[in-house]
């Protein structure tokens, strides 16, 4: 329980230090509002500055950059783009998630697998099987014959 609550109070730390770091742009959306979207730029495009964020340290920026290559443009910028409401600040707010969820899930490392061998149970039942198929199959060779 403590872990999770540090690992917690690291995240929303992380997400307020990176929400400072966030360049936003507008346009107009292509989304739901009818006549609306004609007139209003509530497409919101976030961008973080991967290449130069104070808020990262070098492996975690490696981390992202191996993670996320296919959402980074060839200046290091992470572009996320929200369009879905037909207002500009909740698609900024979707934005911003959005942003966080893809930098915080490529930080998190995964773990690694312990090698585990099978059980002499599990061993015994996989021959057992086997000698029984190979029976079946013994007995259908001599009966064609």
């Amino acid at each position: 329980m403590i872990v999770f609550h540090v690992l917690l109070e690291l995240v929303m730390t992380l997400e307020e230090s990176i929400k400072k770091e966030l360049i936003f742009k507008t346009s107009r959306s292509s989304g739901p509002g009818g006549q609306h979207v004609n007139k209003t730029s509530s497409r919101v495009e976030a961008i973080f500055d991967l290449k130069n964020s104070k808020v990262l340290d070098d492996e975690q920026k490696e981390l992202l950059r191996a993670k996320l290559e296919s959402h980074i443009d060839s200046k290091g910028l992470i572009h996320v783009v929200s369009s879905e409401h037909r207002s500009q600040l909740r698609n900024k707010s979707s934005a911003i998630f959005k942003m966080y969820e893809l930098i915080i899930t490529g930080i998190i490392k995964p773990k690694k697998r312990k090698a585990t061998k099978p059980s002499r149970k599990s061993i015994e039942a996989r021959l057992r099987k086997k000698s029984l198929h190979a029976l079946k199959k013994g007995r259908r060779k001599n009966n064609s014959g």
